[in-house]
């Protein structure tokens, strides 16, 4: 597992190498938007699309996104508690609700237990992530960032589903599948040669994505108990009903591991598109990233004995 993480940081370092020290002809952010877009469009919904189409789906794929909702509620609810005893706006309480619920299961989760219990994690990644996490970020997620943000925008949750097209490959994946249509070898090959790409990317991405200038001292006693809930509280909840439902010993470790994973990267666009904090969702994100380099070895030396 350390060595996995070194790994993935050095990737995560190189995006953030590149978000200061880019050409200067192009904008920074115009990097990091033409990366996020060839993955968001091309190369992730290939990967989806591979991975789901030839999967063994089964009682273990209606398992997982229950674990996984549990983990989104155990955040909302206990952040939501949080806030009776706290005085903050209300940007501030949709940014928090958002970062301490939503783990970042596709962009980092993947990569991690792709190094680290091996290519047939994908599935089970992106099963927790597109059978859960995004769809629930996308229509009560949405909800919670209009109640909360200052926004006129009008709230179309599912007009925002139809727009992910790894969504669309999830779908497509799943009916190749349930009809057993063999997935002949060239689409294999294409599929694969771009799906390979994914992985060093989305962790580039996400390194030109953390903002350390976000990292405020001011922020840090909203931050920490963010940290407690994401990192420690979630996993616990994701492992109990994992246990309760009794799902596999090694697809509960992967899941859990999920669960664990830091704040998703995804939800700065929706603060910053209904007006909430995004300073401190950002802030969110890079506290949670570093902290995650700790919590999940621990997790995983935990759940390995």
């Amino acid at each position: 597992m350390l060595f996995a993480l070194f790994q993935m940081s050095l990737l995560i370092a190189c995006g953030s190498f590149w978000k200061s020290h880019a050409p200067a002809h192009i904008a920074s952010s115009s990097h990091r938007r033409a990366l996020t877009d060839l993955v968001f469009y091309l190369l992730l919904p290939a990967l989806v699309l591979d991975v789901i189409w030839r999967a063994p789906l089964g009682t273990t794929s209606l398992q997982i996104p229950l674990a996984a909702m549990s983990g989104i509620a155990t955040g909302l609810v206990i952040t939501w508690i949080l806030f009776r005893f706290i005085n903050i706006s209300n940007a501030q309480k949709g940014a928090l609700l958002l970062a301490a619920s939503f783990p970042n299961a596709t962009y980092l989760g993947l990569p991690v237990l792709e190094q680290v219990i091996g290519p047939h994690s994908r599935s089970f990644a992106l099963q927790y992530d597109f059978f859960a996490c995004t769809p629930i970020l996308l229509t009560i997620g949405i909800m919670i960032a209009h109640y909360y943000g200052s926004t006129k925008l009008e709230v179309h949750p599912l007009r925002e589903l139809r727009k992910i097209p790894a969504l669309w490959a999830v779908i497509l994946g799943i009916i190749l599948n349930v009809m057993d249509i063999p997935q002949a070898d060239g689409i294999h090959s294409v599929l694969l040669l771009l799906s390979g790409a994914v992985v060093p990317l989305m962790l580039i991405v996400l390194g030109m994505s953390i903002r350390w200038a976000s990292l405020h001292l001011r922020f840090m006693p909203l931050l920490l108990p963010i940290a407690i809930i994401s990192l420690l509280l979630v996993p616990l909840m994701v492992m109990t009903i994992s246990q309760l439902i009794g799902i596999d010993s090694e697809i509960s470790i992967m899941l859990i591991l999920l669960g664990g994973m830091p704040t998703m990267v995804f939800g700065i666009v929706i603060c910053e598109r209904y007006h909430l904090d995004g300073e401190l969702y950002a802030a969110a994100v890079t506290l949670t990233t570093i902290a995650s380099l700790v919590t999940l070895p621990i997790w995983f030396k935990f759940l390995s004995i």
